[in-house]
């Protein structure tokens, strides 16, 4: 009789946890750059931007900052076996292409050793250099470039007297 009390109890636990599994939680899931949804939901991804703008070179903001790219790369190939960016700004191509040449900085190893070729670190253009385009920011930015900050220190210091 005690099996049969042991028994029942197991079945009746086993059919509780059970029932308590088919209960699906469906959190919601962590707002990030892609807002909304649960953890169970796969939301569609954000349109692409469109294609990039055709404004010519633009005017950098800092020091060492990569310049954008001012055309479309899509089904641009650059892997390990070959780099389409280079058939237009290399060395040996730029002038012909009317291209600018990748910069000096580029020929330059992690130990600031000059190299005949693009280093390897260098090579996969895309880690820095990005297509301009019409999208719109993620995320809000307060970025201030070097002339900002010196026309907001300079009016700062008008209204504080000159001190």
């Amino acid at each position: 009789m005690k099996w049969l009390t042991m028994l029942s109890l197991s079945l009746a636990l086993v059919i509780a946890g059970l029932v308590i599994a088919e209960e699906r939680r469906d959190d919601s899931a962590p707002d990030g750059l892609r807002p909304g949804g649960t953890l169970s939901q796969s939301l569609p991804a954000p349109p692409l931007a469109g294609e990039p703008r055709d404004a010519g070179r633009e005017v950098l903001n800092y020091p060492e900052q990569p310049p954008v790219i001012p055309h479309g790369i899509r089904d641009y190939q650059v892997d390990a076996r070959a780099n389409r960016c280079l058939t237009c700004h290399s060395r040996e191509h730029a002038v012909q292409a009317g291209a600018p040449m990748v910069s000096i900085s580029h020929f330059r190893d992690r130990h600031q050793q000059v190299l005949a070729a693009v280093s390897p670190d260098r090579y996969f253009c895309t880690q820095c250099h990005v297509p301009q385009t019409d999208a719109s920011p993620i995320v809000p930015n307060t970025f201030l470039n070097v002339d900002q900050v010196l026309g907001e220190m300079l009016q700062e210091q008008r209204e504080g007297g000159g001190q």
